[in-house]
């Protein structure tokens, strides 16, 4: 197992070198760090833009600007915003609050994906069977802003009437100021009533479909010949179901949720947009894209490619853990 993780740890390696040389590549192709000052009138004279790109390195060739983007990213220096402020001050403070939407959406989406997606298989054409599917359909076909939208409109005005306070929040990831003089449990659970919303808009649309990946495992494990070996030795049905056929159902969904990742990157900028959330999203729209910054933007792919690499690492171990066969292969 040891062993097994190095080789997996190594990979990862050399798959987040590659990723990063190529976010480097796509981003030189796609912006412009001078192109803020052509629009000027006066258009600054020649000179300007030839001490700008000096100054910025572009005039050396590509693979000198990658290296030396490289070897400041890895020890945490991602440049200059174009106002001159440096990315990381600004990018890692943001990693906190989106990380801890996306790893509760993570944890949430997968723990009902399973549920869902073996009550489905194990009461398979069943009224229950239906019902979940019916209900996981829907979640599909749903927009993640207009989910969104729809959580904000009625689920939080019809909790807070219930509760007679403010219990569930819609606007932004902390009340503004409070952490100024509040700590310990009061500030935690402000943030508490901020995450829950995002959250859940963030966490039903994958559990949506990743409960269907789970129920089809279910299925193909259920007919197999080691399950109904495991009835003819005496185990009751619910301890086959989860010491056999649970376990190697799993691998599926740990593949499908590994990948899943990137996407969850995806619908939590939408996510932060509904609600107002001031994290890698925004900031990816607001100061990367909007400003056309390629050092914004350059940072938060690799940050997200950082968190790729890191969950289909975790996949990898926990494939030798459901299955023992795997550290040998």
């Amino acid at each position: 197992m040891f062993f097994f993780t190095i080789r997996r740890i190594i990979a990862s390696v050399l798959v987040l070198l590659v990723s990063s040389f190529l976010v480097f590549a796509l981003c030189a192709a796609s912006f412009d760090p001078l192109s803020r000052y052509y629009t000027l009138n006066p258009r600054p004279p020649e000179s300007f833009f030839n001490n700008l790109r000096d100054e910025l390195g572009l005039n050396d060739n590509f693979f000198v600007r990658y290296w030396n983007w490289l070897s400041g990213a890895v020890t945490g220096d991602f440049g200059q915003t174009v106002n001159g402020t440096p990315v990381a001050d600004q990018l890692f403070g943001r990693i906190g609050v989106t990380g801890r939407m996306i790893i509760a959406a993570v944890v949430i989406a997968v723990v009902l994906a399973i549920i869902v997606g073996v009550i489905g298989a194990v009461r398979q054409y069943k009224a229950s069977d239906y019902a979940l599917t019916f209900f996981v359909y829907i979640l599909i076909a749903l927009p993640t802003f207009w989910f969104a939208a729809l959580l904000k409109e009625f689920v939080a005005g019809g909790i807070n009437d219930l509760f007679g306070s403010q219990v569930l929040y819609t606007i932004g990831e902390e009340t503004p100021g409070l952490a100024l003089y509040a700590d310990g449990w009061e500030l935690w659970s402000d943030r508490l009533g901020h995450l829950i919303l995002p959250t859940i808009s963030l966490a039903m649309l994958s559990f949506a479909a990743w409960s269907r990946f789970q129920r089809a495992a279910m299925l193909d494990v259920l007919g197999s010949d080691y399950m109904r070996l495991a009835r003819a030795k005496g185990l009751t049905y619910r301890r086959t179901i989860v010491r056999h056929g649970l376990r190697n159902a799993l691998i599926p969904l740990t593949t499908v949720v590994a990948l899943g990742i990137g996407t969850l990157f995806g619908g939590a900028i939408i996510t932060e947009t509904v609600f107002v959330w001031h994290g890698m999203g925004e900031y990816l729209i607001a100061n990367g894209i909007g400003q056309q910054d390629i050092n914004v933007v350059l940072g938060w792919l690799l940050v997200s490619a950082v968190f790729v690499v890191v969950f289909n690492l975790i996949a990898d171990i926990l494939y030798a853990v459901l299955d023992p066969r795997i550290r040998l292969a």
